[in-house]
Order: structure tokens, then sequence, then C-alpha cells
């Protein structure tokens, strides 16, 4: 007699088999192709409340229930200063998901949205401040982040597309003023079309954004913003019709750099030209000794 499964056992199931391929396998597989997690790591898994970080919370639950690497985990909630409905909603879906956290309350929301210039992106920045800091304070040494697949090659072509700059999303960074700290991205190659067909199959909600200056759609999953960042993805979704294999290709071409063909590139600050290796060059170097009088 097959025993009946509770709602949390049914949605730890749905991880482990019947999205396996495509939640499991990709978030184990960028843990090892990275090297995301070593021996007696401490990390602080950083809950939004949103479906990302959420299902990455999960997983991460799971992966350290079963696996043989010994480390710890800290499942960690900021409150930026979420209104009453989303704070509530929040800390239920990590009870429901039977996670156990931590919160802790900042005034993130009230400090950035009193800027006129660039509120999202001080947002962001004292955001992951606040989190690299309390988690340093739980003993913590990396802290987790939900970002997945889409918003890796998002970035990349906004970077294109709107700040003249190839650059990529790293799936593992030290932190600049957060000596002995990292930040690590396990659902790196998780796509999101994944992420939501798992919440809506096992019929979750999550909030979408609790900032205040979009608090009118919070409770949906509609992704109709207007920010670059929707336009993109609206651009690389037209795309996919024409090319299936868009999305992997510049994925891929983050993996896959030629150097050798650049024009240009920064590497640790320091600006450098192709011209650097040009003159350098065999060809070159016999030019300037033909050159040279006797």
């Amino acid at each position: 007699m097959s025993r009946t499964l509770t709602g949390i056992q049914k949605i730890e199931q749905s991880i482990l088999t019947e999205y396996r391929d495509q939640l499991w396998a990709p978030f184990c597989k960028a843990i090892r192709r990275y090297d995301l997690i070593q021996p007696n790591d401490h990390i602080a898994v950083c809950i939004s409340g949103g479906k990302d970080s959420m299902l990455m919370a999960k997983m991460m639950q799971l992966l350290h229930r079963h696996t043989e690497i010994p480390f710890d985990v800290t499942y960690l909630i900021m409150d930026p200063g979420y209104n009453e409905i989303n704070r509530r909603k929040v800390e239920s879906n990590a009870r429901y998901l039977e996670i156990p956290y931590t919160i802790f309350e900042s005034d993130i929301f009230e400090v950035a949205n009193s800027q006129d210039k660039n509120p999202c992106f001080l947002c962001a920045r004292m955001r992951r401040g606040c989190l690299y800091n309390k988690a340093r304070e739980l003993g913590c040494n990396k802290i987790a982040l939900g970002h997945h697949f889409d918003d890796v090659i998002g970035t990349t072509v906004m970077g294109m597309l709107y700040g003249g700059q190839l650059q990529g999303m790293l799936p593992r960074l030290s932190a600049k003023n957060f000596p002995g700290m990292e930040l690590i991205r396990p659902l790196y190659m998780v796509h999101e079309e994944d992420i939501i067909r798992w919440k809506n199959d096992n019929e979750l909600s999550f909030i979408q954004c609790a900032c205040r200056f979009t608090e009118n759609c919070t409770m949906c999953d509609n992704g109709q913003g207007g920010s670059k960042r929707q336009e993109v993805k609206q651009l690389l979704k037209r795309l996919k019709k024409e090319n299936p294999s868009v999305e992997d290709n510049v994925f891929a071409s983050i993996h896959n750099v030629q150097l050798d063909t650049m024009v240009g590139w920064k590497h640790r600050g320091v600006t450098h030209s192709f011209l650097e290796q040009f003159e350098q060059s065999p060809e070159n170097e016999t030019k300037k000794k033909e050159q040279e009088p006797c």
C-alpha cells in the first residue's frame, strides 16, 4: 500500500523526478562545473520572496540533505521595507516550503526611493551590501543569489545594446568590500520557463516585485514591466521563434570569448587594446629590425 505524500513532499519529489532534467540536473551541473560549493562552506541562501530564490532555497535544502559534501546553510530573508501583505506572503511561503529562515529588517526601500536618479541601482547595491554584512555576522563565507540562465544572457545582451560593452554575469565572484566573502549563483544553468512551469504545476504563488515603484504588480508573474531588461527579454523571445538555439548560443558565447578577435577589453580594471599584441607579433618585430639602421 503506497503512502500518501504531503504537499511539501510532492513539491520536493517534483524537483527530483518530474523536473529532474529541467531543474535538479542543471542546478547540480552548475555547482560542479563552476565549483560553487567546497567542504566546510557556510552559505547564506538569500530569499527575496520571488519564485527564483524560493526554488533555489528548496534545492539547496535538498542538496544539503543528500550530498556527501560537508557544508552548512542558513536561509536568509531580508525585509528591505516590504508592505505588510508582501512580508506575510514571503514568510508564509517559507513556512509552507518548510524552509527554516532567519529574517532581518533594513530601510533600503525608504532610502532608495527617496533618490531621483537610479533608485533601482542604489537599491540593488544596498541590498547586496546588507546581505553580505548579515551573512558574515552569522558566520557565513558565501551568499547564494537566485539569478538564473535568463538573467545571465539578458545581462549580456543588455550590456551590448544599452551599455556599449560585452560583459557576462559570473556564477561565482569574490566580494570587493567584504574580504573572504563570495557570491554564488546556483541557478546559473536553470531556465526561467522551467521555474515558472514548476511553480504553476505545484500551484504556488510568490511575490513578483516588492519595490514600491511597482507594488501594483507585486502578486503577479506577468513580467510586463517597462524596463530595458523586459525589452531584451521580449527581443530574445522573438529571435527564439526564428532560431530556437539563440539563447543557448548567447550563453555559450560568454564561455568561448575569442580574445584574438577583440579590439579592446578590460581586465582587473585595466583597459587593453589589440594593438598591444599586434605590435609584439613576430611579423612586426621582424619589420622593426629591418627598419633599424646599421
